[in-house]
């Protein structure tokens, strides 16, 4: 008996340019993936990634074109206020009704600091998160919202509701995020490790009142024809992912990851990237996943060879992995 699991396409904005990522989904959709994680930037990571569209324009095109469903992660209450996510969210949960969620998360001063206002440390920002989640979810409920805090709302209402409450996944890498997430959030999302330290995300999750919510995954992979492509391919567009979250946070440039990037060599991505030409590899780290409980799995190829990532993955490995109903 297969486990019961979604795969979905990863939407990576600051790779590719709006119009081949359309193209990409509508392949991906084609290939048997079923559901879509978009990013939502300001910056790409790095200057070889160079691209950088507005996700919510997208977003309409993207749902309309295809029958996938999507998710977001968003950092409302600084680039963003969060009473215009919410419009933004009823708008698209008005007209596709079920196939759009968000996931909330505390923001990296690359995206957020084109503001000018100031870059609040750790605990204040997830203080503002949750005033943000809390603003949202009064207004997706049709309330007049006023609020004073982090973030300042008066006389807010959306008179467009939408179809159903959207779910709210916390997004969080660290364990000590996860946990907090798990008092307020509708479900997980987090990144790929190795399974110890995802073991520990998903244990702070559960114990922070995550239990019996949905875990969703993102999964950082490199796959081409060969290990050496795949492996080059890696580096050249992820390496100034790879440094922990709190330095991921804090680096308010692509120039300035390019910098950090430069002490990254290619035979270090791994284990921060699931590198392997072998499709059999690929469906053993995923199964690996499945195994920890999470239910939904968006796969980041993170190289740029995406056709035959797509191609590959939906004749190979989902077949492999999603339950037939």
């Amino acid at each position: 008996m297969k486990n019961k699991v979604s795969i979905g396409y990863h939407i990576s904005h600051e790779q590719f340019k709006p119009s081949q990522l359309l193209t990409l989904a509508q392949q991906a959709e084609r290939a048997g993936f079923t559901h879509a994680l978009s990013s939502d930037h300001f910056y790409p990571w790095s200057e070889a990634q160079g691209e950088s569209g507005f996700a919510w324009s997208w977003l309409g095109a993207a749902l309309q074109a295809t029958n996938l469903e999507f998710g977001i992660v968003n950092a409302p209450g600084q680039r963003y206020h969060p009473a215009i996510i919410a419009q933004a969210v009823a708008t698209l949960c008005e007209m596709f009704p079920q196939r759009f969620w968000l996931a909330a998360g505390s923001g990296q001063l690359l995206n957020e600091h084109i503001t000018g206002n100031q870059w609040l440390a750790k605990g204040a920002r997830n203080k503002r998160l949750k005033e943000s989640i809390d603003i949202m979810r009064a207004l997706w409920a049709g309330n007049i919202v006023n609020h004073q805090g982090y973030v300042t709302v008066q006389e807010a209402k959306l008179y467009t509701l939408p179809a159903y409450l959207p779910p709210v996944m916390g997004a969080a890498i660290t364990p000590a995020t996860a946990e907090w997430v798990g008092s307020w959030a509708d479900g997980l999302l987090t990144i790929s490790k190795p399974p110890e330290e995802l073991q520990e995300v998903v244990e702070a999750f559960r114990r922070g009142g995550g239990a019996g919510k949905p875990l969703y995954l993102k999964v950082q992979l490199s796959y081409d024809s060969t290990l050496e492509k795949a492996r080059q391919g890696a580096h050249e567009q992820w390496k100034n992912n790879i440094f922990p979250s709190v330095l991921l946070a804090e680096v308010p440039t692509p120039a300035g990851f390019d910098a950090a990037g430069t002490m990254v060599k290619p035979e270090e991505m791994e284990p921060h990237v699931r590198i392997s030409p072998k499709s059999e590899d690929h469906l053993k780290w995923l199964q690996q996943d499945i195994d920890l409980g999470f239910t939904r799995l968006y796969l980041h190829n993170v190289n740029r060879e995406q056709e035959q990532f797509i191609q590959t993955f939906g004749q190979y490995v989902l077949p492999e992995l999603v339950s037939k109903e």
